[in-house]
């Protein structure tokens, strides 16, 4: 356990708890440590959920796989966070969607009871865990928001407001590639590096490699109201 307890330090579910609690706290449940290669698929849609996956080192994708052969990227999760934390406690606990390494990764597993023991044993874990389900619940509707819009426009216009008002700055830095964020806004990438390059003509904003600039944010919030 020692040698993972600067990875543990820095995820969301024991933000605030001195090392050794958490080293003191996890002694007290059972749990597993999985290593996955990348590509390795990790849980396939339609799995059962019984454990709350804590990511120790790498990262993970988690990914709508459709009959057609169409994946559609749902969310990345890196070092640090969690994953299954909803699902779990859920009367219908399985996996929505597959999750896979995206590079070698490795994986603290702990069930629905020991997740439960472990809040009792420390306030602190419990208020971060309940932190963490409304910041799920935030991020689901924010992509609900994206998916809904009807024109492509739209779509990249509501992203971009909300990275503006998570970034604090006009100034866009995308943590993935341009092909992971089509998957997101769930269009096809060369659609939407023509819809980029068209606000780019119009002003609207600048782009290079993963930094988006907004030029004229009145315009970006006047599209959200056609």
């Amino acid at each position: 356990m020692e040698k993972y307890i600067d990875k543990l330090a820095k995820c969301i579910l024991f933000k605030g708890v001195e090392k050794e609690d958490i080293i003191n706290n996890l002694s007290k449940i059972p749990y597993k440590i999985e290593t996955y290669k990348k590509d390795q698929v990790i849980a396939i849609e339609g799995d059962d959920c019984n454990s709350l996956g804590i990511i120790l080192n790498g990262r993970i994708e988690i990914q709508k796989i459709f009959p057609s052969g169409q994946v559609t990227t749902i969310n990345s999760f890196k070092e640090g966070n969690i994953f299954g934390e909803s699902l779990v406690f859920s009367d219908r606990h399985t996996y929505p969607a597959t999750i896979s390494a995206m590079e070698k990764s490795e994986i603290m597993f702990i069930k629905k009871e020991d997740i439960v023991k472990l809040c009792m044993l420390n306030s602190q874990i419990l208020t971060n865990f309940v932190t963490v389900l409304s910041r799920r619940i935030l991020m689901l509707n924010e992509r609900i928001s994206n998916l809904s819009q009807d024109t492509i426009r739209k779509k990249i216009a509501s992203y971009l407001l909300l990275e503006y008002k998570k970034q604090k700055s006009l100034t866009i830095i995308l943590p993935y590639t341009r092909k992971k964020m089509a998957e997101l806004l769930n269009v096809p990438r060369p659609s939407l590096s023509r819809e980029l390059i068209k606000m780019k003509e119009e002003n609207i904003i600048d782009f290079n490699k993963n930094e988006i600039n907004i030029l004229d944010i009145d315009i970006l919030e006047e599209i959200m109201l056609d």
